[in-house]
């Protein structure tokens, strides 16, 4: 199916991608609930639903207690890759066959319903890898408005691969970052500092007290009228700059001993090591490894993720007690990292298997278990004598 860009004109949303069977956002928002079973619900704080996440969305976009409180939405939908997923004896765990114009439209009517369902406050991630993510950051643009736009964040999913074909090897994939308005919950995330970090980033060792500190301007671009554009200590900003502080702050620095004054008469502030509080994590992210590529404890779920990334994304764009919503819930690592850090959640997905293991996990935490291949190619069973989770035919 053919799909056109088309281009509207200076504004928010310029950019639109143009096929058959688009439907209207209107008509969206009234898809009719579906039929779906509500499997998990605890002191009406956590919801594990198994469906299509189309009309489930719908019917939580028409729950007054839901619609617009959602603080944040991490999803890893299908990466239009024509795949079957299959667990060890052959059962198909997640199927990935739409693409094209199916996929963008299939993706774009849940964007609605999710957009919806989010705060004023809300952010949504979502996952994906180069087969349709520029597509999808178009038509996030389209419901969104590009200026809701945050960030791109590419991830290393896995070690170096001996390629055999005629290309480079394929060691990432990419996380669009969105928010719903201006006003977002933000928690900068920070890295550790190494010690080459450390030695190249705070290069100065201050006399007398020994702290490590780096030189950074006093000034800031743009012409201001006011205090900060003002000369200080007989000396006006350098042309087309203001002072980043009044004159009368810059004088309490200073007495402090925190401006460092070159032998030519310029200031720089100090920054000292002491008062950081770690590297700002950018938009590379190395540690995050797909989970079966880590010494860490897996289910083995074909499409499962790195818990420690979704720790990373939630306690940056959320807050404890806020509900976190992911509709391809798949292994469920969204839902426990959630869980662990003191945030509601709700799930959504229509996999046998996946629900079976979101219910296991839910029960016994993250181990191998089930049909899934481990790392080390055995179907590892627990043993233990406590009552095991039922089955999701045994629920239904």
């Amino acid at each position: 199916m053919v799909m056109n860009l088309e281009y509207k004109g200076e504004q928010d949303n310029a950019l639109s991608l143009v096929y058959k069977n688009k439907q209207p956002e209107s008509q969206v928002l009234l898809t009719e609930p579906g039929q779906y079973k509500c499997l998990y619900q605890k002191d009406n704080h956590n919801r594990l639903y198994y469906g299509d996440n189309l009309p489930i969305l719908a019917s939580l976009y028409r729950n007054p207690s839901i619609r617009g409180q959602v603080r944040l939405v991490y999803i890893d939908p299908p990466y239009a890759t024509g795949n079957v997923f299959q667990s060890r004896n052959q059962e198909d765990a997640y199927t990935d066959l739409l693409a094209g114009a199916r996929y963008v439209e299939f993706m774009r009517q849940r964007l609605i319903l999710l957009r919806e369902l989010l705060a004023e406050d809300g952010s949504i991630y979502i996952h994906l890898d180069a087969n349709m993510v520029f597509h999808i950051k178009i038509i996030m643009d389209e419901i969104f408005g590009a200026r809701q736009f945050r960030g791109f964040i590419t991830r290393k999913k896995c070690n170096p691969k001996n390629y055999t074909r005629k290309t480079y090897g394929s060691i990432s994939d990419y996380i669009l970052f969105y928010t719903k308005s201006d006003n977002y919950v933000w928690h900068r995330p920070y890295d550790d500092w190494t010690s080459e970090d450390i030695e190249k980033e705070y290069q100065y060792i201050e006399e007398g007290t020994g702290r490590r500190y780096k030189k950074v301007p006093v000034h800031a671009p743009g012409v201001r009228n006011g205090a900060t554009g003002q000369p200080w200590r007989g000396k006006m900003p350098p042309p087309g700059k203001h002072w980043q502080y009044t004159p009368d702050k810059l004088d309490d620095m200073d007495a402090r001993g925190e401006i460092y004054w070159s032998p030519t008469g310029n200031p720089r502030r100090k920054v000292y090591l002491d008062g950081s509080q770690g590297k700002p994590v950018q938009d590379i992210w190395l540690d995050f490894k797909d989970a079966h590529n880590q010494n860490i404890q897996i289910t083995g779920y074909p499409t499962e993720k790195n818990p420690d990334l979704l720790a990373r994304i939630i306690q940056a764009s959320s807050n404890p007690e806020d509900i976190v919503l992911d509709c391809f819930a798949s292994s469920g690592t969204t839902l426990l990292a959630a869980n662990q850090l003191n945030r509601r959640w709700i799930g959504v997905d229509d996999s046998q298997h996946a629900l079976e293991t979101i219910l296991k996990r839910l029960a016994i935490g993250s181990e191998a278990m089930g049909d899934f291949v481990t790392r080390n190619g055995q179907n590892k069973k627990r043993v233990t004598s406590e009552p095991q989770p039922r089955t999701l035919w045994e629920i239904l």
